[in-house]
């Protein structure tokens, strides 16, 4: 699973880049991180049936990280 996840980014960002047609790219790897967090959080969030509980202990957080990062995300 873990490849298909590691290929799919891989393809995003090598269209990401094509479609700049040349031009110079800044902040990738916090646009790469946040788009990823960001979707990896409301998918196991909606998994965890919005337990914030549950939902650490699947990603192996701190519930307080994760409510954390929910607010940043304005996912509560």
């Amino acid at each position: 699973m873990s490849n298909e996840l590691n290929d799919c980014v891989r393809r995003t960002l090598n269209r990401y880049f094509r479609d700049l047609d040349g031009e110079l790219p800044t902040g990738i790897y916090d646009m790469v991180l946040k788009n990823v967090e960001r979707s990896m959080l409301e998918v196991v969030m909606h998994h965890a049936d919005g337990n914030q509980t549950v939902a650490a202990e699947m990603l192996g957080i701190n519930r307080n990280t994760l409510r954390r990062k929910l607010t940043e995300y304005e996912l509560l």
